[in-house]
């Protein structure tokens, strides 16, 4: 094994790949040889190291200098300065990781202290292309001692122990789920995978598929041996690219080391698994229309019961977790159930991992114990709202969650306590408001998405996020009624109490989360007409202020639609009737002359 003084680490997830990370890895390369020093330093491809905002992110050990927004054209200065006159580069340092006299050791960096990084432990540390990298960091080892030491009733058994719940959801214990699915006597049973990920928002799943795919294989592998399947499926949307790409070259791996396939490990145990690509159908990510798009038929939800448990895949016993929840498997066995099972709360144990996003200063990718509170995730982790500007909400668990309120910002994160809040965790998506966000205008953006994304199978989905959607529009636009909020909950009720599937069940939650903490937003809309943040474009008007007005005409001059008229060193004045709303004149204005009211 070939030994280097120096690796650098460059992230190519998908955020980074889009800024040009692989031209800076071929750079590296191109830069190590002409300097002879290919057999010094190493140039490793990894996933995500979570810090999205930073991208592209770029760590040389041994020294953990980590370089942050780096471009192709830094590539030869960060080889002349650190690898070959040994100076760190402070210039393209991240600033947070640099002390007087020291560089910060990288878990000592405020995004990442709070972190317990358990799903995300390889991610950013090995190159998920190579199968023994993943075996270095103890791949592979749970699934020899589940096969030579353990019977699937103690693999059951152990994940009961942990207390891992599906996180993908609802949280359904996972322990139970497999137990439920090893039951019934079958000649095939089968082990899914869902990574169809479809929150808005949301990129946990495929950034633990580009970065460590080997350990879903694994675990998928352990499902199989405790419920009696020998076929498994991945089923991943045709949009992740780098993450289809990598888990096919894993599943290949896997293969030539016999770690899938005919007697695994020489212990007689039959395993395999397959990729199936979805086409971005947002209701294939719930479990039925899931098993039935991997059927080849149209992605639809069926009711329950059966469940998959009992009568799933080509109506054989199947179990399905997503991928997030796989990547805990192979740890739970490596260190023991009680080890996981100390972190996070009582009822919610271990860690879950958020796609960290919207009005936030640190934005990516955030691996916490449950329990952390809202207030350390946004402000000692997230690094607070941008601009200085006022943190209003935070959004949990996608189209099916719900708006949490600045009030609530001491609330633990856990599925209980977001439950009670009118949220939920689902698969981890975490989008963060300012003062500058319209609630209403945010309930009606998650609506026009699930009504985009219904599959149209029952009638209160179909039609009744219809009604809403149609509501909140005209609410928006200044056509609110009296009795509209009525309305909206008795549909959402209705809804909630009557639509096929969970997603067409949780579908009203962003409306009711909404009314519930934000009503005066809502009737501000209906009853003044006015929309208090100044987003909805039918009820407001950009005016001038003549006192501030230096009448240097620059608004004029960037005016799209020419509806800005004025005399030079005298105030201009706005034409409202041909103002399209664009918000230009006020971007553009150095005096701060022009408001939205």
């Amino acid at each position: 094994m070939e030994m280097y003084r120096s690796h650098v680490m460059i992230c190519r997830g998908t955020g980074c790949s889009s800024s040009d990370s692989e031209q800076i890895a071929k750079n590296f390369e191109e830069e190590i040889k002409k300097n002879g020093l290919e057999n010094e330093v190493v140039v490793e491809r990894t996933g995500c190291f979570g810090l999205c905002a930073l991208g592209p992110v770029v760590i040389v050990y041994p020294e953990a200098s980590f370089y942050s927004m780096v471009k192709p054209e830094d590539v030869k200065e960060i080889v002349q300065e650190h690898l070959i006159k040994g100076r760190v580069l402070k210039r393209l340092l991240y600033a947070e990781s640099i002390e007087e006299n020291r560089l910060k050791a990288i878990e000592e960096v405020d995004f990442f202290k709070k972190q317990v990084r358990v799903a995300l432990r390889n991610c950013g540390v090995i190159n998920p292309e190579n199968i023994d990298e993943y075996i270095a960091f103890d791949g592979y080892k749970a699934l020899e001692k589940v096969l030579t030491q353990m019977t699937p009733a103690e693999v059951i058994d152990t994940m009961k122990k942990s207390g891992l719940r599906g996180r993908g959801g609802a949280g359904f214990p996972t322990g139970m789920k497999w137990d439920f699915a090893s039951k019934p006597q079958s000649e095939q049973k089968y082990v899914l995978c869902n990574a169809d990920e479809g929150d808005p928002g949301a990129f946990m799943d495929r950034s633990i598929l580009e970065g460590d795919p080997h350990s879903i294989i694994e675990a998928m592998a352990i499902a199989g041996y405790a419920i009696g399947a020998n076929q498994g499926y991945i089923y991943c949307r045709a949009e992740y690219p780098i993450a289809v790409k990598r888990l096919g070259i894993a599943i290949g791996q896997a293969r030539q080391y016999g770690l899938l396939g005919d007697n695994i490990m020489g212990t007689g145990f039959k395993f395999d698994l397959e990729l199936r690509l979805g086409a971005g159908a947002f209701v294939c990510g719930e479990e039925t229309g899931l098993i039935a798009s991997i059927e080849g038929q149209r992605g639809m939800p069926r009711p329950r019961p059966p469940f998959p448990a009992n009568k799933g895949l080509f109506g054989k016993p199947t179990i399905l977790n997503n991928v997030e929840t796989y990547a805990n498997i192979p740890v739970i066995f490596n260190k023991g159930p009680e080890w996981f099972a100390g972190m996070g709360t009582e009822k919610s144990k271990g860690t879950k991992v958020f796609a960290l996003g919207g009005k936030i200063s640190n934005t990516g990718l955030v691996e916490i114990p449950l329990g952390t509170t809202i207030r350390e995730v946004i402000y000692e982790i997230g690094g607070g709202c941008p601009n200085g500007k006022k943190f209003k909400a935070v959004q949990t668990g996608g189209p099916s969650g719900g708006c949490i309120p600045a009030s609530e910002i001491d609330a633990p994160i856990d599925y209980e306590s977001l439950a009670a809040l009118g949220s939920i965790i689902g698969s981890g998506g975490m989008i963060v408001m300012d003062e500058d966000n319209c609630m209403v205008d945010i309930a009606r953006f998650f609506m026009d998405f699930i009504v985009d994304e219904s599959c149209g199978k029952c009638t209160p989905c179909r039609e009744g996020t219809k009604r809403m959607l149609e509501i909140l529009t005209r609410i928006t636009e200044g056509k609110g009624k009296e009795g509209d909020l009525e309305k909206l909950e008795n549909l959402a009720s209705n809804i909630k109490n009557s639509a096929l599937c969970a997603l067409g069940q949780t579908a009203p939650n962003p409306v009711l989360s909404t009314i519930r903490y934000f009503r005066d937003e809502y009737e501000a809309h209906i009853k003044d007409k006015k929309c208090p943040a100044g987003v909805c474009k039918s009820l407001l008007n950009y005016t001038i202020i003549p006192e501030k007005c230096k009448g240097c005409g620059i608004c004029a001059k960037n005016c799209p639609q020419q509806c800005i008229s004025g005399q030079p060193k005298t105030p201009y004045v706005i034409n409202t009737k041909k103002c399209v709303k664009c918000g230009v004149c006020m971007e553009k204005c150095p005096f701060g002359a022009i408001v939205k009211k």
